[in-house]
This record gives structure tokens, C-alpha cells and sequence, in this order.
């Protein structure tokens, strides 16, 4: 069974120039500044010209200030067309279950962290083949000493979570902003109350070569405003099917059918697709 993510959005954002067209919103916590809202904006929407962003009852034009942004519609006008970005964005699933290639970076992770109890991949494991096919190994850099394996595994790719929260990264319902002090965005309702909190600076520690990789916390948080702010939004997958469900059939009659079965399949194989 799949969630909209449009569900108890309280900022919805329309065509200046077309007033009836949803080009999409978000979810507003409280820790989503102008400046954060322009910036996502910039990720979800193509333009050849800058956009001006007014809130459609206030009337208040939008800057990159550092105020809360007020809930309510907003109409985004701009001197040419505008777009909604096509850029894809990677599904993934609930990666609880980890294969013995593994236990190294579990047991980094726990060492350097030190608290929660569940171990989560900014990048998921599921996906090495895009991690291999787009180079994002050039980030990691505390396994220089390394060749032959793709670096998905380093601690700079992941950090501990507890079991709710990792299911909420995974699903890209909760992301961090390495770009606004590591602020936790929550994009769905804040029902276990972390919105606008800073990132443990545990894992984050720069003079820790095993620090968190600000460039895959900035990739994860750019998957997590494509995923839930265009348009309808993409939708959200459940992974905990209750006793007795057909869950081959749940998925088979869901969106994305072909792709869930290829990730559930990876995922109890411990194989990249």
C-alpha cells in the first residue's frame, strides 16, 4: 500500500501566471525558513529566469531571510515558463536487515556515534550500482587505502538511528540540511518531534576522518524535496506488512511494481541493483 505525501500539506505552491495549476507543496513543522523554502524551490522547479515568490493571501514576498515561513498558498511568478523539474529521484526501501559485508560498518558506526541502536546508509546500499555509476565514492575519504570496492560502506556514509527515525530517512520523510547548521527537516507530520533540531555533532565532528559526508547528507536532502514536494509527490511504501497480508500481491497492484520487487529482492539477497 503506498501514502500520498500531499496529505495535511499546509503550504501549497500554484503558477503565478496560472493560478489553478499546483506546482506542489510541503509540509511546514516550523523549521522551514524563506531562505530553505527558496532554496527547495530551486531544486523542484525550472526556470530560464529568476522567480518571485508571493504568499497569495498576505501578500508578502518571499527573501532569503531566515523568518519562518508563514503556512498558506503561495503563487511563484517568473518571466518565462516555468516547469516542474523531471530530475529523477531514487526509490528505496526500509534497509534493516544488513548481509555480512556489512558488520564493518555497523560496528564503525556504533564506535564513532555511540548511541541509537539501528545503523542506516545515507545513500542506500540497494542502489551500489548508481553509487558505482555516478562516482560518489570521490566523496568518501577516510578509505583512500582502498581499491577494488566501491567505498558505499564507509562510516561517512551513515550514522545511527533509532528504528522509527531510520524507517522515516529511508523514506525520505525526515532528511538533514548540512547547508542550514545539519538542521533536521521532517516533510511529513513531526509526530516524533525532531523538526528544526541539529544533527548529533557526534557523527560530525570535523577533525573525525569518519565524520558524516556533508555531500551525501546534501544529495539525501535534495532526494527528499524531489520525493515530497512536486506536484503530488512520490509515493511512500509500506515495508511492515501485517500477518496473513498477500504482500507479493500488495505490491504487484501498488505503483512502481517492478521496481519494488527488483528492491525487495535486493534487499533479501544482499545484492546491488
Amino acid at each position: 500500500m503506498a501514502s500520498n505525501r500531499t496529505h495535511f500539506r499546509n503550504v501549497h505552491i500554484y503558477d503565478g501566471s496560472n493560478p489553478d495549476v499546483l506546482l506542489g507543496g510541503l509540509i511546514q513543522n516550523g523549521s522551514v525558513t524563506e531562505a530553505n523554502f527558496l532554496q527547495m524551490l530551486w531544486v523542484i522547479l525550472v526556470t530560464e529566469v529568476p522567480i518571485r515568490v508571493r504568499h497569495r493571501t498576505s501578500g508578502n514576498i518571499i527573501s532569503m531571510t531566515n523568518s519562518r515561513l508563514q503556512i498558506g498558498t503561495y503563487d511563484v511568478y517568473c518571466d518565462s515558463a516555468i516547469q516542474v523539474s523531471d530530475e529523477l529521484w531514487v526509490q528505496r526501501i526500509n534497509s534493516f536487515n544488513v548481509s555480512g559485508r556489512e558488520d564493518a560498518f555497523r560496528e564503525g558506526i556504533r564506535a564513532r556515534d555511540g548511541k541509537c541502536v539501528i545503523t542506516a546508509h545515507i545513500f542506500p546500499l540497494e542502489k551500489e550500482n548508481l553509487w558505482i555509476e555516478w562516482g560518489y565514492g570521490q566523496w568518501i575519504t577516510d578509505m583512500e587505502d582502498t581499491f577494488g570496492v566501491s567505498k558505499i560502506n564507509s562510516c561517512q556514509n551513515g550514522f545511527l538511528l533509532k528504528a522509527d527515525v531510520h524507517q522515516a530517512f529511508d523514506q525520505y520523510r525526515v532528511s538533514v540540511n548540512p547547508d542550514d547548521n545539519y538542521k533536521i527537516v521532517v516533510f511529513s507530520i513531526d509526530m516524533l518531534g525532531i523538526d528544526g533540531r541539529s544533527l548529533d555533532p557526534v557523527c560530525r565532528n570535523p577533525d573525525d576522518p569518519h565524520r558524516v559526508c556533508d555531500a551525501l547528507l546534501r544529495w539525501h536532502f535534495r532526494q527528499s524535496v524531489l520525493a515530497n514536494m512536486r506536484e503530488a509527490g512520490e509515493p511512500i511504501f509500506e515495508h511492515d506488512f501485517p500477518p496473513g497480508t498477500d504482500m507479493m500481491r500488495e505490491i504487484r497492484e501498488g505503483p512502481c511494481a517492478q521496481e519494488r520487487f527488483e528492491l525487495e529482492l535486493a534487499a533479501r539477497l544482499g545484492v546491488a541493483i
